[in-house]
């Protein structure tokens, strides 16, 4: 075949796959769904990647190349091109690839189970365009401490597997409490839980110097103080409630963060002191579900609940609402007055 039907079927195949980006990118926007490649930099940042010395070539599968080291936003993340790339390049290397000339090894990081371009991203992208399964490349290997898959990077569960070490090795609760599974779904949630260990520990350091004491709380002590006395009360009530079932895909330290922000929204709408975590839990319950027809008739009864011009949350006795009433009248601070109050004290010493 000539020289110019390959450049033609090029350009064709350089048409095609452009225009499936563009769907690609409209349907991301639509579904709020990252479709840029992973920022290879950022990754390596993060994790504190050492590079190897060995560099060797091998046939890559092209499934397995999740990133790029400076072109992430140049290609989705099935490496489409984007309308910012080099289009006459593209279609040449295309034709190339299916000519007898054929195109030079890709260069590739590799890091646990999967692989970020260093050169070659326009050759990846040919490649996926053809259907091609694996690309020659020669491949550096990363190490790292944290044990990644390429699976990891498809709903950036990489960045919840580097939060979650960077939680453990500033709070060893791994060491303190073992078995402890603080494990989420969501990442950008782990600075939260620490938050809440700081105010617990501001919280009890206060008490502390009302009792007369001297002395105040360690960071060591704070943790497991907070986990045994804050987080793992609300746990047991979920669990005593089964409401996890309610949430399938969730975990337990998900749910946490759900109740202790929705526990604060009621403190702050109706005046109350924080729920105890059974009442919390259960109010919780009422309102909220991931199963589309417990959520259709929660917001029924919700409904009707603030027709009927109920004074107190939904799933909360009279009894439960009068003595939390009476706690707040006496000064008791919700997480958030008291985040506030440890804020001002800091500022205060600075």
């Amino acid at each position: 075949m000539s020289n110019e039907f390959h450049a033609a079927v090029g350009r064709e195949h350089y048409a095609q796959s452009l225009r499936k980006a563009q769907i690609t990118d409209l349907l991301g926007l639509i579904t709020g769904t990252n479709t840029n490649l992973v920022n290879f930099d950022e990754v390596a940042q993060r994790l504190k990647a050492r590079q190897e010395i060995s560099r060797r070539i091998e046939n890559v599968p092209l499934d397995k190349i999740v990133g790029s080291v400076g072109r992430y936003l140049d290609f989705t993340r099935e490496f489409l091109p984007r309308s910012s790339i080099n289009s006459f390049r593209w279609a040449k290397l295309d034709a190339a690839l299916n000519s007898l000339e054929g195109v030079p090894p890709v260069e590739l990081y590799k890091l646990g189970d999967a692989y970020f371009v260093r050169d070659g991203n326009h050759r990846i992208s040919v490649a996926r365009a053809n259907q091609i399964d694996e690309i020659e490349a020669y491949v550096t290997e990363l190490q790292t401490s944290i044990p990644l898959s390429f699976t990891d990077f498809e709903r950036d569960l990489w960045i919840i597997k580097v939060e979650y070490a960077e939680f453990m090795a500033e709070t060893h609760l791994d060491l303190l409490r073992p078995g402890a599974d603080i494990s989420m779904t969501v990442p950008g949630r782990y600075e939260i839980l620490l938050n809440h260990i700081e105010v617990h520990r501001y919280l009890r350091n206060m008490d502390l110097k009302r009792e007369g004491s001297n002395t105040n709380l360690s960071r060591a002590d704070a943790v497991a103080s907070w986990y045994d006395t804050v987080y793992m009360p609300v746990i047991e009530a979920m669990r005593k409630n089964q409401l996890l079932d309610h949430f399938p895909g969730r975990t337990e330290v998900d749910l946490y963060l759900w109740i202790i922000k929705h526990r604060e929204a009621l403190s702050t709408r109706y005046g109350l002191a924080p729920l105890d975590p059974e009442t919390a839990v259960a109010t919780f319950a009422e309102t909220h579900s991931d199963n589309p027809l417990e959520r259709t008739i929660q917001g029924l009864r919700l409904g009707l609940h603030k027709t009927l011009g109920e004074e107190r949350p939904l799933g909360m006795s009279e009894e439960a609402f009068i003595e939390a009433r009476a706690r707040h009248d006496a000064g008791e601070r919700t997480l958030r007055e008291a985040e506030e109050e440890s804020s001002a004290s800091m500022e205060q010493e600075e």
